[in-house]
């Protein structure tokens, strides 16, 4: 595309495109995951993980990779991350979620307060996939324990195309 003062505008980038397969092994068990990287699946949710269950641990996984990488950026690495994940659904089908609570538990010497809030900020504004893919009425609230402090629940909002 020209713009009107001659000069080339970049092109947008091409979309990402993501696959993956399930095999049913019966019951309501299935395999997931691209071909040598599979994990189990249990809508049953008794000897694997259900499918919200799944759900609960990428959005986990996909911001703590987030956080883990913003706060490293400022040198001082993270020593340790856990997150405990909670979600409310509704009573009647389709029992979806409709709110998310995630405590991340950060460990590391130098990590400043500020610093750790706002990686998980921007994990949640403007770099987490997977929270970016749930609908927009979802509420999400994190609560950080830093070092050993635990603080406030903190509403996230969460990135949308419009922003």
């Amino acid at each position: 595309m020209t713009t009107p003062k001659g000069s080339t505008e970049p092109s947008a980038p091409a979309p990402v495109t993501t696959t993956t397969d399930i095999a049913w092994r019966g019951d309501r068990v299935f395999d997931a995951g691209p071909a040598g990287r599979t994990h189990r699946i249990d809508a049953n949710a008794k000897e694997a993980p259900g499918p919200v269950e799944a759900l609960l641990n990428a959005v986990a996984t996909c911001s703590a990779v987030d956080i883990i990488e913003v706060i490293a950026k400022r040198k001082t690495p993270v020593e340790r991350l856990t997150a405990h994940v909670s979600a409310e659904r509704r009573a009647d089908y389709p029992r979806r979620v409709q709110r998310i609570e995630i405590e991340y538990v950060v460990e590391g010497a130098a990590i400043e307060r500020e610093a750790a809030e706002r990686a998980v900020q921007l994990s949640f504004e403007r770099y987490c996939s997977v929270a970016a893919s749930l609908a927009p009425d979802i509420v999400l609230t994190t609560r950080l324990t830093l070092n050993g402090e635990r603080l406030s629940p903190t509403h996230q909002r969460i990135w949308t195309p419009t922003g």
